[in-house]
Formats: structure tokens, sequence, C-alpha cells
């Protein structure tokens, strides 16, 4: 029976979030294969506005693991009242960072795509792009969070069918507005910002309406995520603030390897363009690994059966390296027709595919790593150890050599590419050791 539960409950609660994960990148990728129909040049510079849009993404995303941690071991206890004062302290933080963010790119739009890349085209392509969707930020935000708190009651569904809207409506427009149809002009990737807009609004309406009008677990009132209690405050920024630290450290991380990839030569930066959203929808794959096993993992622990938290973790880790071959096998054997979708030059495409080469390497080491420290051993309560890890790697390790070899030994740049991604192989040693230790087992709960 308990084998049952929990793999009913883990692969639905993957399946859900894989797909509503998917969906969410494939705003962004429908942006970039189509306008990689409509120029190389707009293509990238709308990848490079689209890091920052992966960078705010990256900071909610903590805003909303700390939610999920908490929310999960309070539902454990059935304690519904507690998830929605936990709730609006993490609305507050990931409200805060979505409009800070925007605010930055609205008003430096050329400044901050400068800090990514030298070539003026491309920065004066990304800068149109960034200056609609940067009022899309706290769109997604407010969006993301409360379908976060569902997640973490166990209703996966309604992330899915809002995020499949957001995708019917961005491609829709994307060919209407991009290319000139239907009467409309030719806007190139100033149309793919103005559809992305529109289905992040079509997003934000369907998630409401659910959550005020049909949810009837939490019972969320629009009083409730304005109703701040001070030592759930401070519980959420005890245990959250971490995750949000390391989702801006990983969203920091990644910006400042476009930088480096962006100062190696156009074919570089056109090539990025093409892995990075590959590299981001199998992610897809880690991210709902880890937020089914955060979910599982922490309402377990909010139970207090630390015995079937130890079997839960070892059947968790087999299926994770699964995971990631059937990954990293699909990524290789796809890689031609990945960059078959794109009109490149030939230098652009075979970097591509050297690009996507190393991905389909790495991304097992993601697959099992990623989904250990991010759900098992965050979602058991030691939510500072991921954020303490990846400093030392990413920043100790992995940035400082790639600007050693990208401008001190001047090394081949699949070379460079390489070291950027090498912590996602180097992580799984520590993961190892850390997951199967049970050190990480915490209650955080009241």
């Amino acid at each position: 029976m308990e084998d049952r539960y929990f793999y009913k409950t883990y692969f639905r609660l993957f399946a859900v979030v894989a797909l509503q994960n998917f969906l969410v990148f494939g705003v962004n990728l429908a942006d970039s294969v189509m306008l990689g129909r409509y120029g190389e040049t707009a293509m990238s510079g709308v990848s490079l506005a689209n890091q920052i849009q992966f960078f705010v993404q990256c900071f909610v995303n903590g805003a909303a693991s700390g939610l999920v941690v908490l929310g999960a071991q309070y539902w454990g206890k059935k304690d519904v009242a507690s998830i929605k004062k936990v709730f609006s302290a993490a609305f507050a933080v990931g409200l805060l960072i979505a409009a800070s963010i925007g605010g930055a790119v609205l008003a430096f739009p050329a400044g901050v795509l400068g800090l990514l890349s030298t070539e003026p085209a491309i920065v004066a392509a990304g800068a149109g792009y960034i200056r609609i969707m940067g009022y899309s930020y706290v769109l997604f935000a407010v969006s993301f969070l409360l379908v976060s708190l569902l997640r973490s009651v166990e209703t996966v569904r309604v992330g899915f069918y809002a995020c499949f809207l957001a995708l019917v409506v961005n491609v829709t427009l994307n060919y209407v507005l991009i290319f000139g149809k239907l009467g409309f002009p030719a806007m190139g990737e100033i149309g793919a910002a103005w559809a992305t807009l529109a289905s992040r609004m079509a997003e934000l309406l369907f998630v409401l309406f659910y959550v005020f009008f049909i949810d009837k677990k939490v019972r969320l009132r629009p009083r409730d995520v304005f109703t701040y209690e001070g030592v759930y405050f401070k519980d959420f920024l005890k245990a959250g603030l971490p995750l949000v630290g390391s989702g801006g450290s990983w969203g920091i991380a990644m910006t400042v390897q476009t930088a480096v990839i962006g100062r190696l030569g156009a074919a570089a930066i056109g090539a990025n363009a093409v892995a990075s959203p590959v590299f981001q929808v199998v992610a897809v794959l880690y991210t709902a690994s880890s937020s089914a096993a955060s979910v599982l993992i922490g309402k377990t622990v909010g139970e207090n059966d630390i015995p079937r938290v130890r079997r839960y973790t070892k059947k968790l880790q087999l299926i994770f390296l699964v995971t990631g071959a059937i990954s990293s096998a699909v990524l290789f054997f796809t890689r031609d027709l990945i960059v078959g979708l794109y009109d490149l030059s030939p230098d652009t495409r075979a970097m591509s595919v050297v690009f996507i080469n190393i991905l389909a390497f790495t991304v097992f080491g993601s697959a099992y790593e990623a989904p250990c420290l991010v759900g098992i051993v965050s979602g058991g309560g030691d939510t500072g150890f991921v954020f303490r890890n990846d400093l030392i790697f990413m920043w100790g390790i992995v940035l400082p050599m790639s600007f050693l070899s990208a401008f001190v030994f001047h090394w081949p740049v699949p070379v460079t590419f390489a070291i950027l991604k090498a912590d996602q192989v180097l992580k799984c040693f520590v993961a190892v050791v850390k997951v199967n230790r049970y050190r990480w087992i915490r209650n955080l709960t009241r």
C-alpha cells in the first residue's frame, strides 16, 4: 500500500509539474524558435533578454521553493491556517524581487543587456524586446507563487492548465505579430514581446479565478495575501531565504555565464541562443523531480514518520538516475533535429551541435544532484545546505575557471562552455554523501 501511494503521488506530481514547467519555458522557446525563422540577430537579442527572464524565474522559484517546503510540512499536519500565513510572507518577498528587477530593466534596458554582450545589433534587438517584457515579471511572480501554494497541498493540475493557456496565446500571437499576419505589420522581436506579455496576463487571470473561486483546500481570500504575522514571516525568512539566495545565485551565475559566452563572438552567442532554451527545457525534468520530491518528503517529515522518509529517499534516488539517463539519451539523439529548427550560419550550426553534446553529458549529473539536494535535502528541512554548496562550486570553482579559460588561456569556446557546466557533475559526489547521511531531516513547523 505504501509503495502504491509513493509511486502514484510522485509520478502524478512529477508529470504535471514537468508539463507545467515545460510550458513555462516553452513560452520563451517559442519566441526563440519563431524569431530564428525571422532573423539570427533578433533571435540572439531575445535570447539575451530571456536570460533576464530566467534570472527572475530563479529568484521567484527560490521564494516559491521556501513556500512549498514549509507549506508541505504544514500540509502533513493539516494546518491550512499556517499555510496561508507562510504564503503571505513568500508573496511579499517574491513580489519585491520581481518588481525590483522589472524596474531595473525598464529603466536601463540597453545597459542591462550590455552587461551580457558586446554586439551592438544584438543588444539593440534585445533592448526593444525587454522594454515590453519587463512588465511581465510581476505577473509571472504572482502566478507562480499562487501555483506553488496549490502545489504544496498537492493540487498540481491548475498550473499545467494555466501554462498551456499561456503557450497557446503566445504562439498564436507570435505568428500574427512577428511575421505580420491578419493585417498586422511584421514586428519581429517587438511582436514577440507583446505576445508574451499577453500570454502572462491570460495565465494570471486563469490562476486567480481558480484560487479565489474554485479551490476548496486552502480557501485563500484576498485579505489573506496581505495579512502578515511576524513569527511566520521570520520562519519563512529562516527557511526560505537560503532558497531565495540559492535561486538568485544560480540565476546570477547563469547570467554571468551568458556574459562570458557573449564575449566570445557571434557564433558562440548564436550557439548559446540555441543551447540555452534546450538546457532549460531539459532542466524541466529534474526541476519536476525536485518539486515532487520536496512535497513528498516535506509532507512526510511534517507527519513525523522518519522511517518512511528514509524509505522514500532510497526510492527517489533510483528514479533520479533513470530520469537522467533517459534525458541524456534523448538530448544526444535529437541534437541534429533541434539545430535544424533554426536558420543558422554554418559556424553557428556546428558550434550549436557541440554545445548540445556537452549538455547531453552534464544533464545526467543534473538529473541526480539537483533533485537530491533541492528536493530531498531542502524538502526535508535543511534549506541552507544547497545555498552553501552552490556558492562553493559555482562561485569558487566553475566561474573562476571559465574566466581563465576564456580570457587568460584562450582555450576553444567549447572547452569554456564545458567548464561552465562542470558543476552539474561535480555536485553528484556531494549529493551521494549528504543525502544518505539523513542529517537533513528537520521539522520546521510550529
